[in-house]
């Protein structure tokens, strides 16, 4: 029989901009410890051209998303249907990626649209991480009111977790400043340390706003460019908003759940 396991999970968010009119960002968020479920979505950004704050549609796909798991069991909870009910209900303008994941047992399932996604790390190494679902660079998958079949877009899949394993679900605004090896160095360091999950969440949104500042390092979005042919980017990382949730997975005993990590 599985064992039993459970979310200990934190957050945090550093939006590219902080001053009106979108003081808020783009990117929306959510945990629901009850469900165990966590969802993040990436308002897109070229809406503003037409006056449209994405951010909006984001939060409201988000709020939805949680609404649809409210006093849900784990085992009841399917990702891609709760894509599908916030979409169904999300009536704000714009569009967004989206990533929903749930814990039942020790299987953790997802479903995502687009380049907002998630990584499992297992004794300080990258074991599972989402694959972007993009049309080409810097194009994302997204969901938009007027494209009905959005939700069917949907990657699915399902992770085989253990006790000690750490999962990092975030925006493209980690994703495109910090290779994988630079999440396992700061998770590392973060779990020597003690830190709960909203540290380390912390820290990692820190170290790839930090990155995403600088024009003198190579990113992963500056990769993505130069294999693209987009000569205009250069190196350095990418300014956007950063949304990082962390999670520990836990054995559940009781109503009580204990986290004992890997060695290293």
């Amino acid at each position: 029989m599985p064992e039993e396991l459970s979310m200990i999970a934190g957050s945090s968010y550093i939006p590219k901009t902080r001053t009106p009119p979108k003081p808020a960002g783009e990117d929306a968020h959510f945990f629901n410890q009850t469900a165990q479920v966590i969802g993040l979505a990436d308002g897109v950004g070229s809406w503003a051209r037409k006056g449209v704050d994405a951010g909006k549609y984001a939060r409201e796909l988000m709020k939805n998303a949680e609404f649809s798991v409210f006093s849900s069991a784990p085992a009841a909870v399917d990702p891609k249907s709760v894509i599908a009910a916030a979409f169904s209900r999300t009536k704000a303008a714009g569009s967004s990626t989206a990533c929903i994941l749930s814990l039942a047992g020790n299987r953790l399932r997802a479903a995502y649209v687009g380049d907002s996604g998630f990584m499992v790390i297992r004794r300080g190494s990258v074991i599972f991480r989402s694959p972007a679902q993009v049309w080409g660079f810097n194009a994302p998958y997204q969901l938009e009111g007027r494209l009905r079949e959005g939700p069917g877009r949907a990657e699915e899949m399902a992770v085989e977790v253990q006790s000690g394993d750490v999962v990092v679900a975030a925006t493209d605004g980690l994703f495109d400043n910090l290779f994988p090896e630079d999440v396992e160095a700061v998770v590392g360091r973060c779990l020597s340390e003690g830190m709960e999950p909203q540290m380390v969440a912390r820290e990692l949104a820190e170290v790839a706003h930090e990155k995403s500042e600088r024009r003198d390092i190579e990113s992963p979005f500056s990769v993505a460019a130069a294999k693209a042919g987009c000569k205009w980017f250069g190196r350095g990382g990418k300014i956007d908003d950063i949304t990082v949730v962390v999670a520990y997975i836990s054995r559940a005993l009781g109503n009580r759940c204990i986290y004992s990590h890997h060695s290293i």
